[in-house]
This record gives C-alpha cells, structure tokens and sequence, in this order.
C-alpha cells in the first residue's frame, strides 16, 4: 500500500472496522480469507467456523451445524463484510475473496486477539 491515496492503513472507515470486528464470525471470514490463496465459498467458510465453534474437526462438522453458520454467513455477515469493503463477496456465485483492506483488519484482529490472550503476569502493552 504505497499509493498516494491509500493511506497509512486500512482503506475503510474506522466505525466500519470496528463493526465488522464487532462479530466473531465476520473476524473469522477475514481470518480464514488471509490463510487461503483463493476465493472461499460460504460453504467452507461455514464448515470452517462450525469447526472453531463446535471445538471439532472440520470433518466431524454436522450438517446441522453447518447449515446454521451458512445461513447466517449468507444473511447477514458475507455482506456485511462486502458492503464496507473488507471482502469482495459474490452473491450469486456464493464466493468471498480478499481485497485490499482484508490484511490490515486480519492483522490487527490477531494483535488484538493475542493482547487479550496474554497469560496473567506478563508485560502487557496496554
């Protein structure tokens, strides 16, 4: 990002990025799009994250459990996600890829995580 009118950061509003960090469905979209070369469908997507919710492999993933993600990938979060600009989602083909603001808002989900996650006693940069 060196272009004169992208900034310092993440291209996108910063209520939007805190919105969309705001679920941690839409924070695992992000996640999982930075972790793939390739646009994802709402179905990986939704096994993925019935995977990390359910505490199972993503082959032991019920359809039950899949379905319910899915449906809410598709009603609400995917688009979300499009609307502000941190994913590109294709509605009609069912496929979400990256764009330029998906590193950053992933970069800064994993500081945040991994601040939150310090073990009790360490220096902590709060």
């Amino acid at each position: 990002m060196t272009g004169p009118d992208e900034g310092y950061g993440i291209p996108i509003d910063p209520d939007d990025a805190f919105r969309v960090m705001s679920n941690s469905r839409r924070r695992q979209v992000v996640l999982s799009l930075t972790q793939s070369d390739e646009p994802l469908t709402a179905s990986e997507l939704a096994r993925e994250i019935a995977a990390i919710e359910n505490l199972v492999d993503p082959s032991e993933v019920t359809g039950e459990q899949r379905t319910t993600v899915y449906v809410a990938l598709i009603q609400s979060h995917l688009e979300t996600l499009d609307d502000v600009g941190v994913v590109d989602y294709d509605e009609r083909g069912k496929r979400v890829k990256a764009t330029r603001a998906t590193q950053p808002i992933a970069s800064h989900i994993r500081e945040i995580t991994r601040v939150c996650y310090e073990p009790e006693g360490s220096e902590c940069p709060v």
